[in-house]
């Protein structure tokens, strides 16, 4: 892209973030939406997701009263919406357009699949119902096949509403990403008591545990404006991990023992449609009651192939359960012969296979793999005893899996391995070797961990006094919330660990708090 292009595009952008408030605010209804009473119907926001070279997803959902109580939205029938694309910010030379049916069946939620346009362009898009036009999203095409394009990207994790606002995601939007992947705990399903002194902002309503409960709190997340213009200033790729349904559960099983698998499958079909429903997400994902593949590759050119991963769905019962029956994580000792167990997964086996295949095909120069948690072995202590152990609700609980994944990279000679993820609501910078035992052993990946956007961090003086115990540990720091922000280009990896100043302030600002950079063909982040 020349630079008079790249120019060109961030004014649009600059267009697009400035005008959402506006959009909102005086976009017209029609006499018929007024006399019937209908609210501004695009209360939620717009978004894009998962490009191709030539399309992507557009999303928006009705719900003139998001959080009514019914989880409904406010509407009770089937309603059309009118969708268009375009090649300018003001949406004057349309490109595509059509119209669906937005019906009570997904909330009124709208998963419109475009095609048909040009690789590694910016395109404008909006939606109209009931006499409103919905505010401008900017989305872009994946780059062609052959192409090594460069781009700027970044990723989040763990938006807890009731601890904080959203200002990450308003400085993440600010830096103009190509594409922003979400890595998990896009929302939170419990809420703290009435009255605790943790809650700077209140849900306004106990645990999701029913469809309207999650529909609702996914709806109230919508809400927050800094979310909705990071939705509209770029294309996204989601995936999910525990708060999306309960904590630490794992496929079938709920943390409390007291419930049956029966039960929790029930309450997990339901959450699964509500992520669904609010995600820009394509027919490949669509819930099956209580499954839904959310797995899947990605290639942006041949600059890299992104390997999203599904961390809970699959997964073999926790492991190391404790003797009260409880599954929530928890640190074991080494003893503990599930943590090594062969025969159990994290990923499933139908995804590993997956996804040794998926390195077996890349021909991208980077290989991201974009999933929900720390992948680094942790020696840690039990906050009672003081033995060492390691925890059981992350990949340290299945040692087996990521010894495969590791063992698959190697021998599929995937170029430049990167992981991504997030849940520990710390920053991390990991090397990733091949004997998880040996520090010495030769490093087959990187590891790049983003802290939380609002979610409370970990004691750092914990943490950091057990770095000694584990030497392929980089760098560590879980005093600060924001985001990650990465600069891909062929020959350099360039991330941004970014820390904004107090999740309680509405107009925090921002800083970077460390860089690195990973080479070609050299595994391990080097700071700068």
């Amino acid at each position: 892209m020349s630079d008079d292009t790249r120019k060109s595009v961030d004014l649009d952008r600059r267009r697009v973030l400035s005008g959402l408030a506006v959009a909102t605010v005086f976009s017209i209804l029609s006499p018929f939406a007024r006399s019937a009473g209908i609210d501004y119907p695009f209360t939620l926001g717009v978004a894009s997701g998962d490009p191709l070279p030539d399309g992507f997803v557009i999303w928006t959902r009705l719900a003139p009263l998001f959080n009514a109580a019914d989880g409904r939205g406010g509407l009770s029938r089937a309603v059309p919406v009118r969708w268009r694309v375009a090649s300018d910010a003001a949406m004057t030379r349309i490109v595509k357009q059509g119209e669906v049916m937005a019906s009570e069946r997904f909330a009124h939620s709208v998963h419109v699949e475009v095609a048909g346009l040009e690789p590694g362009r910016p395109y404008w898009y909006q939606f109209e119902s009931l006499g409103a036009q919905s505010p401008t999203g900017l989305s872009r095409t994946a780059p062609p096949l052959h192409a090594m394009a460069s781009a700027r990207l970044g990723f989040v994790s763990c938006s807890h509403w009731e601890r904080g606002y959203f200002s990450a995601y308003r400085h993440l939007a600010a830096e103009q990403p190509d594409l922003v992947f979400f890595l998990g705990d896009y929302i939170y399903d419990y809420s703290y008591p009435t009255g605790s002194s943790k809650i700077i902002r209140p849900h306004g309503s106990g645990d999701a545990e029913d469809l309207a409960g999650y529909r609702n709190r996914y709806a109230l997340y919508k809400s927050d404006p800094d979310l909705q213009a990071l939705h509209a200033a770029a294309p996204s790729v989601a995936t999910w991990d525990d708060h999306e349904v309960q904590n630490d559960y794992a496929n079938q099983w709920s943390q409390d023992a007291n419930v049956t698998a029966q039960s929790f499958l029930k309450r997990r079909a339901a959450a699964y449609q509500a992520f669904y429903e609010h995600m820009p997400l394509r027919a490949t994902s669509l819930p099956r009651g209580p499954d839904m593949r959310i797995y899947r590759n990605l290639d942006y050119g041949r600059l890299a192939r992104f390997h999203v991963l599904d961390g809970r769905q699959y997964r073999s019962e926790q492991p190391c359960i404790a003797a009260n029956g409880s599954r929530k994580g928890h640190i074991a000792a080494d003893s503990c012969a599930d943590l090594s167990n062969p025969e159990r997964t994290m990923l499933g086996w139908k995804q590993e296979a997956w996804l040794d295949q998926g390195f077996a095909e890349s021909r991208a120069q980077w290989n991201v793999i974009a999933q929900d948690l720390l992948v680094a072995p942790l020696i840690q202590r039990d906050p009672a005893s003081q033995a060492l152990g390691h925890w059981t609700d992350g990949w340290d609980g299945y040692r087996a899996t990521r010894e495969r994944v590791l063992a698959s990279i190697e021998r599929r000679r995937a170029r430049n391995p990167v992981f991504w993820g997030g849940d520990i609501h710390s920053f991390w910078a990991t090397d990733l070797h091949a004997d998880a035992d040996d520090p010495d052993s030769r490093i087959v990946a990187t590891e790049f961990v983003g802290t939380s956007v609002t979610s409370d961090g970990p004691p750092f003086d914990v943490f950091n006094s057990i770095l000694p115990l584990n030497p392929h540990v980089r760098f560590f720091d879980s005093r600060q919330r924001g985001y990650v922000s990465v600069e891909l280009e062929e020959q350099k990896m360039l991330t941004n660990f970014r820390a904004i100043s107090d999740p309680r302030d509405p107009n925090a600002s921002v800083s970077t708090l460390k860089s690195f950079v990973v080479e070609p063909g050299r595994a391990g982040a080097i700071a700068v």
